[in-house]
């Protein structure tokens, strides 16, 4: 595994602009989603992949 695989809150909050803490709170509530999911989460950092989805749609498609 390369540390490529997930994105830190620090990372968050420099691309979306927002505070260390609010980037946190973020991280955490993906992570509570993913838990809810069955995922196992490692704290202060989320999937790059479901970060991605969650902000930019990445990997959806939409319906036109």
């Amino acid at each position: 595994m390369t540390s490529k695989m997930f994105i830190t809150a620090g990372e968050v909050a420099g691309d979306l602009g927002v505070s260390k803490p609010f980037a946190y709170k973020l991280v955490r509530a993906m992570n509570d989603e993913l838990v809810s999911k069955g995922y196992m989460t490692v704290a202060g950092r989320v999937s790059r992949k479901f970060y991605e989805e969650k902000f930019y749609g990445a990997g959806k498609e939409r319906k036109n």
